[in-house]
């Protein structure tokens, strides 16, 4: 009997907690900026341990609403717009201040703020000694405060104040360390590179307006069929105003996405913290461009052309990153370039019409890279800020044999091996190219099983050069340290590298039939996929030998990495190499 009471109040309180998270959708949103706010004005006071455990309980009570969200909005299918004021009125032009929790926003507050509670958490370590960790806590919160601002706008002005807020951040975070003239010049290059493409991105606002005369979403999402015949005429040349629309949205995200063209700043950003790195590539800012195009698949799905450009960005964006990667020493790049490379999936995705793909990937990817960036960061922690490859080794996975396990687990998400987490949604967007005929199949499903093999190839030799090989060019007096104060992962770093190992092991099979499953209904009317663009049925129809050759190029890339670090006498590739090393190929690829 005392048992059935027990139950029925369990049951009641939990009934009392989800309504009240339910009616307060905007706590998500209030948190972390009462955090930035607090902190920013009580941090003298409250000192650095008291700035930091208030941020990680600020962003826990985020994370906490966003599963009361994703739950209500994507599981029970309960969308829901909040308006709050009137922010600009202009004769009969009004924009309000309004919030739209639909399945994508639920989806994407789920993994903002799930990392940044992760990074918040591992910053308590790694910046621990830092004198200005106030400041940095301050900074982080803020930065989730504007992408979670930026992905719960409901019309396109107030999504573009979210989304030069991330820019700002991103040039604090990466400048954090002012002294350091690498961190000033990489801050100000991020800043540019994606101040150019806001512009574009501005330009396509004034012109949603000039054609819906309104910027909200649902107003312009339901009008887009009835202009789709529609003339523009732009630098005095006829345009169809969707694809037009379409081609603006799409240089901005490729900024913000750091695609081919605007790439270039995302490895210099390294320069930064590492939680800065797994913050910006994991969850926040690069995402930022792959939620545009997802938000705006509206556009997108009436504009042939340019979803053929999607395609054809997303294959030389993961193609040559990928490759450029393979050439890099600093830790860090490499994880950096291999983020361009999976963005490249995503927008493959996109341009195949499978939005929620693409969605999926993303969200998997959050986990993984965040666990390789963290693992990275325990490594460079322990070597005294190196992060030259070359300059570790000496078998120091006697030593940190947690940390490499992490390693090994997100390296093998990353490549797509079979049952982790990168696997339910790399392989599907590779052998959906087979089947798809936006751009040719062939050359798609070509390119991105060669990027496959590439992220193979890295991701091997990181393991390698950082765990494995003898260092001849480290620091002796760094390795007489190293050894004596054995820096395994301390206390918060090896709780939030151990959680996010776990989730990159099970995540993708948990949430594989929720979100990309035949019998699915999450995305309900967020997204807009023609029916002559659906094609995920195709998958289930390939040849057996189409989906087992992803497999065989992670397996070719393991051998070739085996015979070139191990074996070493292998005479093909050391001719290989040698070639590339005495040309300006190497160097072009080393230094881009």
């Amino acid at each position: 009997m005392l048992f059935n009471y027990v139950k029925i109040f369990i049951l009641y309180l939990s009934y009392l907690i989800e309504s009240y998270f339910s009616q307060m959708y905007l706590n998500v949103l209030i948190l972390p900026l009462l955090n930035f706010i607090m902190i920013s004005f009580l941090g003298y006071y409250i000192g650095r341990k008291g700035s930091c455990y208030l941020s990680v309980f600020g962003i826990l009570f985020s994370f906490i609403t966003a599963m009361f969200i994703f739950f209500d909005v994507s599981l029970n299918q309960i969308p829901t717009s909040i308006k709050l004021y009137d922010w600009i009125c202009i004769d009969v032009y009004s924009i309000q201040i309004g919030f739209l929790f639909d399945s994508v926003t639920s989806v994407m507050l789920l993994v903002i703020t799930f990392i940044s509670l992760i990074v918040h958490l591992y910053s308590i370590t790694y910046m621990g000694g830092d004198p200005y960790i106030t400041r940095f806590m301050a900074y982080l919160s803020l930065f989730t405060f504007f992408m979670l601002l930026m992905v719960t706008s409901d019309n396109f002005l107030q999504l573009f104040i979210g989304w030069e807020g991330v820019g700002l951040c991103s040039y604090l975070l990466i400048n954090f360390w002012f002294t350091r003239i690498l961190a000033n010049k990489a801050a100000l290059k991020a800043m540019i590179m994606n101040r150019v493409a806001d512009v574009i991105f501005l330009l396509a606002i004034v012109l949603i307006f000039l054609k819906f005369k309104t910027t909200d979403f649902v107003i312009v999402f339901n009008l887009t069929t009835f202009i789709f015949d529609d003339l523009y005429y732009f630098l005095f040349r006829p345009f169809n105003s969707l694809e037009l629309i379409a081609l603006l949205l799409l240089i901005g995200a490729i900024g913000k996405s750091a695609q081919i063209g605007f790439h270039t700043w995302l490895p210099d950003a390294m320069e930064g913290p590492t939680p800065v790195s797994a913050l910006l590539h994991a969850a926040t800012m690069v995402t930022a461009g792959v939620f545009l195009v997802i938000r705006c698949s509206f556009f997108f799905e009436f504009s042939e052309n340019i979803l053929n450009l999607l395609v054809m960005i997303g294959c030389i964006s993961t193609f040559f990153a990928g490759f450029v990667a393979i050439f890099q020493y600093d830790i860090k790049k490499i994880i950096a370039y291999s983020t361009c490379s999976q963005l490249g999936y995503m927008f493959i995705a996109c341009g195949l019409s499978n939005y929620n793909l693409a969605m999926f990937h993303l969200f998997n990817h959050a986990f993984f890279k965040a666990l390789l960036f963290l693992s990275a960061g325990a490594v460079i922690h322990a070597f005294f800020d190196e992060q030259d490859m070359r300059k570790y080794g000496g078998n120091i996975l006697t030593i940190m044999p947690f940390t490499y396990i992490c390693f090994i687990i997100g390296s093998l998400a990353i490549m797509g091996f079979p049952f982790l987490t990168g696997f339910y949604s790399k392989e599907f967007i590779i052998e959906l190219g087979f089947k798809t005929f936006v751009v040719d199949a062939n050359f798609t499903y070509i390119i991105a099983l060669l990027s496959a093999f590439f992220t193979t190839i890295y991701s091997c030799k990181l393991l390698i050069y950082t765990f494995i090989t003898r260092s001849i060019n480290g620091y002796k007096v760094h390795y007489k340290s190293f050894y004596k104060s054995t820096p395994e992962t301390p206390d918060f770093m090896f709780i939030s590298m151990f959680i996010l190992s776990i989730l990159s092991i099970f995540v993708g099979f948990i949430f594989n039939d929720i979100m990309i499953g035949t019998g699915t209904n999450l995305w309900g009317n967020s997204i807009l996929i023609l029916p002559y663009h659906e094609n995920l049925l195709n998958f289930y129809f390939l040849p057996s030998f189409i989906k087992d050759l992803p497999l065989c190029f992670i397996l070719i890339g393991l051998v070739y990495i085996f015979s070139f670090f191990v074996i070493k006498d292998t005479i093909f590739f050391d001719i290989f190499f040698i070639s590339i090393k005495e040309g300006k190929l190497y160097n072009f690829l080393l230094f881009w």
